[in-house]
């Protein structure tokens, strides 16, 4: 009788085991098909971590470079001997970097044609009532342009050396930056006081691959005139390369840590009758080196001239109204240039509008407009045009450059010497 017992016992819960499998089981296949066929929104993006070592993985995912990794292979940054300073040289950097970005092959893709933006101002507020918000946007405008094409930007706001002082200023800066970014190839200076004021247009690397510098200038003026204004050095794009280094190191010589600073003054002032003041400039020893080294730095130098790599502000802020204008004829005329899109594809739409780009003729937008000789911050401009109409040209260029901006946003500034006020953009603007 207690064997019968038994097997009833373990018969019932096997029973009862089955039984809720069962149940179990019905309930899965009920939820799976219910979520199916009525699926739970999700409103966040899908995101994919990807691993450190995986090129592939960063790619897909839309990171393109690996920020989280910095093996600990040793690398030039683990090398005492090594130097920030303007007045250390460097030694084998085309080595050091090229090592530097083996060891981050994220990075490698596309270094060549990786831009860092160098820019900054004084350490201590202007003396100028106006001219902490005039750098404040001029500097948001180096900001819009960097955010639509992709090149990095740092502001400085200190020296970097107590003696390099005004436009010696910019050497020991872009000096670091070259050693603080390895991945990127070039650095781009732009002064304070200049602004982009054609923010669809984009450098044309490729035409620079055989030179290491580029300026604005003019060879007729350095070789058969000597002028003092025969390039302008505050707007450059320099190489990441030793022969920079090198270059930079040797300009840098002829500024205030140089023991014969006084002496360079009264070369430049001797060799250029067009020179106003006795101090050695930074504009004037780089002429002084393509004039005097010709051989040895001409080639490595493009002087651009075929458009206004920076152009002097007097001579561009009377044209601002009638290129916008011609622009906007130019979309009245082709739909897809007024058409409305992300400013994240803006570039697609400036390679669109090349191929109408001759028939505005003179009017197209000049690149940067550069307000040389205005002093924003101090206030101190050149007595030959008055302070007013400094700052109201100023005004006016962010304007016109802002208005490109904010059409992505939906407004414009209708007055280009009124920055307080915008108005709203129709989605079919302009009308044809």
């Amino acid at each position: 009788m207690a064997k019968l017992r038994s097997r009833s016992f373990w018969s019932h819960l096997s029973d009862a085991f089955l039984f809720f499998a069962a149940a179990f089981l019905a309930l899965v296949l009920v939820w799976s098909f219910w979520s199916y066929f009525t699926p739970t929104p999700n409103f966040l993006p899908t995101f994919t971590h990807p691993s450190s070592n995986s090129k592939n993985n960063l790619v897909e995912s839309g990171f393109g470079v690996n920020l989280k990794s910095d093996p600990k292979d040793p690398t030039f940054y683990d090398d005492p001997e090594m130097s920030y300073s303007i007045e250390k040289p460097v030694k084998d950097w085309d080595g050091k970097r090229k090592e530097w970005l083996k060891h981050h092959p994220t990075f490698a893709a596309g270094a060549r044609e990786r831009i860092v933006l160098v820019t900054g101002s004084q350490p201590k507020p202007c003396k100028n009532p106006v001219g902490d918000h005039l750098l404040l946007r001029l500097f948001k405008n180096k900001v819009d342009y960097c955010r639509i094409h992709g090149c990095d930007v740092f502001y400085n706001n200190l020296l970097l050396h107590p003696k390099m002082k005004s436009f010696w200023a910019k050497f020991p800066i872009v000096k670091a930056a070259m050693l603080a970014h390895p991945e990127a190839e070039w650095i781009w200076w732009v002064d304070s006081d200049a602004l982009f004021t054609d923010m669809e247009f984009k450098l044309p690397l490729e035409r620079y691959k055989n030179h290491n510098l580029v300026v604005n200038g003019w060879p007729e003026l350095i070789y058969n005139k000597t002028s003092w204004t025969s390039l302008n050095a505050g707007v450059f794009l320099v190489r990441n390369c030793q022969w920079s280094m090198d270059l930079i190191s040797k300009w840098s010589n002829m500024g205030p840590i140089s023991e014969d600073y006084e002496k360079w003054g009264q070369i430049q002032r001797s060799m250029f009758k067009d020179k106003l003041f006795p101090e050695s400039d930074d504009q004037s020893a780089l002429i002084y080196l393509l004039y005097k080294e010709k051989e040895k730095y001409y080639d490595h130098i493009y002087l651009e001239k075929e458009f206004y790599f920076q152009g002097y502000w007097v001579d561009l802020i009377g044209v601002y109204d009638n290129t916008t204008e011609r622009y906007l004829q130019m979309e009245r005329k082709v739909a897809r240039l007024r058409r409305r899109h992300a400013e994240k594809v803006s570039e697609q739409y400036t390679a669109f509008r090349k191929e109408f780009l001759k028939e505005t003729g003179k009017w197209k937008r000049p690149f940067i407009t550069h307000f040389t000789g205005c002093e924003p911050c101090s206030g101190n401009h050149n007595l030959k045009y008055d302070g007013e109409t400094c700052w109201k040209g100023m005004v006016k260029a962010l304007n016109f450059a802002d208005n490109q901006i904010l059409r992505n946003y939906g407004f414009l500034h209708s007055d280009l010497l009124d920055s307080s006020t915008v108005t709203e953009v129709p989605f079919d603007y302009p009308n044809p």
